[in-house]
């Protein structure tokens, strides 16, 4: 069984190694929806997989890290294309959601990224 939980965050980025004249190598801003999807097995006494209030501790100091920042500033996302923070925000919470399956990550409502387990 698979559950979800999902966040959103505010940042601005802009991508330095697309080309000259592309409109995203100008600084601009998302409003980004993240969902968390944490498999495992139903807890018999709780009759939960996890808690969703133990998930939301889990991800909110990463979450806090990104939120109305310029993402170009945090170490290890110089170059912050969709692709790059999904696998950012993959290290930092997989270490601390062993059930962690995938992540989904929008920077608009049409566009965005899925990051599975392997």
């Amino acid at each position: 069984m698979i559950i979800y939980q999902h966040f959103t965050f505010d940042a601005a980025h802009f991508l330095p190694h697309v080309p000259d004249g592309h409109k995203c190598r100008n600084l601009h801003g998302h409003t980004y929806h993240l969902t968390l999807y944490i498999g495992g097995e139903i807890l018999e006494r709780e009759g939960w997989i996890l808690d969703f209030s133990d998930l939301k501790a889990v991800a909110a100091p990463v979450i806090g890290t990104l939120d109305h920042t310029l993402l170009n500033n945090i170490e290890g996302l110089e170059n912050p294309t969709a692709e790059l923070l999904a696998a950012w925000i993959w290290q930092k919470i997989k270490p601390l959601l062993p059930g962690l399956q995938k992540i989904e990550l929008k920077e608009t409502p049409a566009s965005g990224v899925i990051y599975e387990a392997e």
